[in-house]
């Protein structure tokens, strides 16, 4: 089936040339300009050219939010639902089915099915879709891929795609593929500049260009760009505010609406469904609407020229989350929004001399800027001789990078000595969690707590949830005496006053640490029916709850009931450095099945209004989790906070802080041995007598503000510590990266190979036909393609051969 619209966009012309450039070459870059329809056009036009009959043609995109939007789109464009014949596969959630043929997903859930099929067997084509955002998974990807799509029995088809690529660079890496390049179906745009740079007030320049606009400019819909939901949510407010204020009769009314990545499916869907009659719309964006999404109706675009960008600095361990420059490329891109339609106009905050001397050419790769160890944990995973430091990138990422990642895995017991992947790490590569977080939940289904952790991971993988969009920063408007944090709409709590200054008091006097503060906010907000009410007592922002609560689903249906997800991993989980004596009342493992149905609600249970229907606990009722119905929910046993302590110490192993003698200062346990203050914002923790805060803590993030601060911080015990310590130092990166193993096994097979004719010639010599024949035998499998027992036997065959030779040579002379 054609879609109704696919007549009418530009790459349509071009598909029969395209098909049969696909047929031709394992891989094809396909550059198609703003409104040429490549994004939701390829796949169909590749379907309809008999692409998806033996597979699904899979196309990734980097946000959740892109992949789920086109994915509707071109659901609705073949007069289907989503979920058959075109579905989608996000981070928790998975639309497809077996008869799926066009799959939309975002590029770590590719990555996560290659742990579990490394030859992506049920795929005939992958087009990796904007690939010049260049996240990190997507660089991984174009390495992974690029092997596989000569390698396959059934061939694999790669296709490239972005509207602003380097088409000579793309083809040069992938063997000098073909290039296609589709023009866009856009309208001229006018770009103004503005006089003078808004590097430090361009949310109000934003607001003060949007009611210029609304005033002063015909009709057509205003798209902003600014950098995340904190300062979006402020704009949207100044500028409902702004035109509230407007004389009655001066200007159309205005619908003002938000988007970015975090923000409810229903509620991102607005976007798209067009505003009332006579009214103008405005969306308030992040970059997700710069590629990939379009928004009907726009004319004017309004650039603050800044992006918000994660920084992680290896040889610290310090993230940063930076406001940036965009690059040229961006720019470009942003503009052309507004010439989708009809001719439009682009507002840029910054100036033209900027624009065209001081603006990057092209946004630093992510690849280049944050922490590896994810994606070093999933190239581990996937069982391929490979050295890591070696891996063919696009473009490298700094060598201390990579090496930070394998000391980071081999401290987490994800990696041994050699390198080699261990049962723990083959565990957390299949988790949807950061590997500190997953090596966590493993440690704490040994220690009998894991009820509380998968609750703590889920909060901690919530983008937001204490209200004013600071992300999961427990000190944002909860710091006892302190006011509230940033309010706004749509079910965000509010409140504030005294009373619940004094709730928040006594609650973090409860608790010790931020995990359990969080543990503990969960734990009361879902016994309470998970209601918007509590959100605003407590300042909670009840779509991040929302999403926690979803995570900790999707969690309960991996660990499985009792954690026998993780049953077979214990026998290889590691040394987590103690006994049991957390198992308070019976084990930390799921007395309930999980969730199975669609909606998450277990046991056949009615779903309740408001957002309750709260999942099933994994402990035991009376052992410390959840009650799952309304009410009160007693604070776990210590001795389960106590295991719960450990648990996090064992995941965050490389994220430890020990306290100055004299003062509060804190020192990393790592070979950065960089000084941190607790953040204001992670101030749960007990000081004694002398005013001095516990000694030792783990920390989620080490952030770099107006100075370096430890945030999301627990006091943890020595005596957890203490079995972690000599993993920290003395690493021996080359071996844990396979540098070294793989160097000693070409040196074994090169030893085979020169000793081949001699063994032959030594057996035709004494007569022996059987030796002759077993000499053979042992060169055929010398070339034969090692799987990982015969290379594990031919390393044990070089190292006695090394042996043989060091006692035949004598003892060395000193």
């Amino acid at each position: 089936m054609e879609p109704a619209d696919g007549p009418k966009l530009p790459i349509r012309q071009y598909g029969d040339e395209i098909a049969r450039a696909v047929a031709a070459n394992d891989v094809v870059v396909v550059i198609g300009e703003t409104g040429s329809g490549k994004t939701t056009q390829l796949s169909q036009i590749l379907l309809e050219a008999g692409f998806a009959s033996e597979g699904i043609i899979g196309v990734t995109q980097p946000r959740r939010v892109a992949a789920v939007t086109v994915a509707r789109r071109v659901a609705e464009e073949r007069g289907a639902q989503v979920g058959g014949e075109v579905g989608y596969a996000v981070r928790f959630e998975d639309r497809s089915c077996p008869s799926t043929r066009i799959k939309y997903l975002t590029d770590g859930t590719l990555m996560r099915e290659c742990l579990e099929d490394p030859m992506l067997s049920k795929y005939q084509v992958v087009i990796l879709d904007e690939a010049h955002e260049r996240s990190l998974n997507t660089d991984i990807l174009f390495g992974l891929l690029k092997n596989l799509a000569g390698v396959r029995e059934k061939p694999l088809k790669l296709v490239v795609t972005s509207a602003t690529l380097d088409g000579d660079k793309f083809s040069s890496y992938f063997n000098d593929c073909p290039v296609f390049n589709v023009p866009g179906r856009c309208f001229p745009v006018d770009i103004v500049h503005s006089r003078e740079d808004h590097a430090h007030d361009y949310v109000s320049a934003a607001v003060d260009t949007v009611l210029q606009i609304h005033t002063g400019q015909p009709a057509g819909d205003i798209l902003v760009f600014l950098t995340g939901q904190a300062e979006i949510e402020k704009a949207v407010a100044s500028i409902n505010a702004a035109v509230c204020s407007l004389p009655a009769g001066s200007a159309s009314d205005l619908l003002v609406l938000p988007l970015y990545a975090s923000l409810p499916p229903e509620l991102q869907l607005r976007v798209f469904r067009g505003g009332p009659e006579g009214a103008r719309r405005c969306i308030v964006a992040t970059n997700v609407a710069e590629t990939s999404i379009t928004v009907e109706g726009v004319v004017y675009v309004v650039d603050s020229g800044v992006v918000k960008q994660k920084h992680y600095h290896p040889a610290s361990g310090m993230e940063s989350l930076d406001v940036v420059p965009i690059s040229r490329v961006q720019a470009t891109q942003r503009a052309g929004r507004a010439g989708r339609t009809r001719p439009g106009k682009c507002f840029r905050l910054y100036t033209r001399t900027y624009f065209e001397h001081q603006m990057p050419d092209a946004s630093l790769p992510e690849i280049q800027r944050c922490s590896l160890a994810g994606a070093v944990l999933h190239l581990k995973a996937l069982k391929l001789p490979l050295d890591v430091l070696a891996f063919d990138f696009l473009d490298p990422p700094a060598k201390g990078g990579l090496e930070e990642a394998l000391s980071r895995l081999y401290v987490l017991d994800a990696i041994d000595a050699d390198g080699d992947i261990t049962p723990p790490g083959r565990a957390m590569a299949a988790m949807p969690l950061e590997p500190a977080l997953a090596r966590a939940l493993l440690a704490a289904h040994k220690l009998g707590c894991l009820d509380e952790m998968v609750t703590v991971a889920a909060m901690l993988s919530a983008e937001h949830v204490f209200a004013g969009g600071h992300g999961p920063d427990v000190g944002n408007g909860l710091a006892p005496g302190g006011g509230g944090g940033g309010g706004g709409g749509g079910g965000r709590g509010g409140g504030g006053g005294g009373g619940r200054r004094e709730e928040l008091s006594r609650l973090m006097a409860e608790c010790q640490g931020d995990h359990i503060l969080l543990l503990r906010l969960y734990q009361l907000w879902a016994a309470g029916g998970c209601s918007r009410e509590f959100c605003k007592q407590y300042g909670l922002d009840l779509r991040g709850m929302n999403f926690a609560r979803d995570v900790r689903r999707q969690l309960e249906g991996i660990v499985g009931p009792n954690g026998r997800g993780l049953e077979k991993l214990d026998a290889g989980g590691g040394d987590d450095g103690g006994d049991r004596r957390g198992r308070d009342g019976g084990g930390g493992g799921s007395s309930h099945a999980p969730d199975r149905d669609r909606d998450g609600d277990g046991g056949g249970r009615k779903r309740r209004r408001s957002g309750s229907g709260e999942p099933p606990p994994l402990t035991p009722r009376g052992s410390g989790g959840l009650n799952g119905r309304g009410g009160s929910a007693p604070p776990p046993s210590a001795a389960r906070l106590d295991a719960l302590r450990h648990a996090l110490t064992v995941g965050f192993a490389n994220r430890i802080a020990r306290r100055m003698r004299m003062h509060n200062g804190y020192k990393t346990v790592n070979e950065a041995a960089q000084l941190a203050q607790l953040h204001p914002g992670s101030s749960h923790l007990k000081a004694d007598d002398d005013g001095l805060l516990p000694e030792w803590v783990i920390y989620h993030e080490l952030v770099a503000t107006s100075r370096p601060f430890l945030r999301q911080v627990c006091p943890v015990e020595y005596r957890w510590v203490e079995p972690l310590l000599p993993k920290l130092s003395g690493v021996d990166v080359r071996r844990l990266s396979k540098g070294r193993l793989l160097a000693e096994r070409e040196e074994a097979a090169a030893g085979a190979g020169a000793s081949r004719g001699g063994a032959a010639a030594a057996a035709a010599a004494a007569g022996s036909a059987d030796a002759a024949a077993a000499a053979a035998t042992a060169a055929a499998q010398a070339v034969k393609r090692n799987d990982d027992k015969a290379v594990d036997a031919a390393r044990q065959r070089y190292l006695a051969r090394k042996q043989q030779q060091a006692a035949a040579a004598g003892p060395k002379k000193r």
